[in-house]
């Protein structure tokens, strides 16, 4: 049993200027997107995991090839996410069966050396749908600077009987991120109520 793909489809952006100001590195964001027939489209089924077992390994390999030479390798990202839009005669169950699974995502993990989790959008819509991955540190969940979002589109995907899934990465964070890091604001706030306790 192999997945019906009719499609691959890849993304890169480079961001040299941000803000009026030069990008020093710039920002290098990329994304592969699959497009495949829908397996369980139009009657509902209660087991999904056969085709789940069969289909996740073969996307999940085939995507992460596709990626990494994007991005110039595994050890030059920093920052990843992943997306699945369910055409409009399957369910949004249906794209979350294929991306959210140890045997898709761990592909991409392996490549990057991390453990941590992926996140992830999840939605049913049309053709020209915006794919919309938000991204996030690989390693340090706290890290503000790589709250970002990678977003494209595919003019003629998903069909209404298609399933399409996508994952991103970036080799940085923000150009000229300065809004500080989560973990250090749950430090400061600490150290704020220490030296100036609350009398309420």
């Amino acid at each position: 049993m192999t997945p019906d793909i009719r499609k691959y489809a890849t993304f890169t952006e480079e961001i040299l200027i941000e803000g009026h100001k030069r990008a020093d590195p710039p920002l290098r964001m990329a994304a592969v997107a699959a497009v495949l027939t829908n397996p369980w489209v139009g009657r509902f089924i209660e087991g999904l995991t056969p085709e789940i077992h069969a289909f996740a390994p073969i996307l999940g390999e085939e995507m992460v090839a596709r990626l990494m030479p994007l991005i110039g390798g595994g050890e030059n990202v920093q920052a990843f996410g992943k997306s699945a839009i369910v055409g409009t005669n399957g369910e949004i169950e249906h794209g979350s069966a294929l991306i959210h699974t140890l045997r898709f995502g761990n592909f991409l993990r392996d490549a990057v050396q991390s453990s941590d989790f992926i996140p992830f959008t999840n939605k049913r819509g049309g053709p020209g749908n915006s794919i919309t991955m938000p991204l996030k540190h690989i390693h340090e969940s706290g890290s503000r600077a790589h709250f970002m979002t990678v977003e494209f589109s595919i003019p003629d995907a998903p069909g209404p009987d298609e399933i399409l899934i996508a994952i991103g990465v970036a080799d940085g964070g923000r150009p000229h991120h300065r809004i500080g890091d989560r973990f250090k604001d749950m430090e400061d706030l600490e150290h704020d109520q220490t030296v100036r306790p609350d009398k309420s």
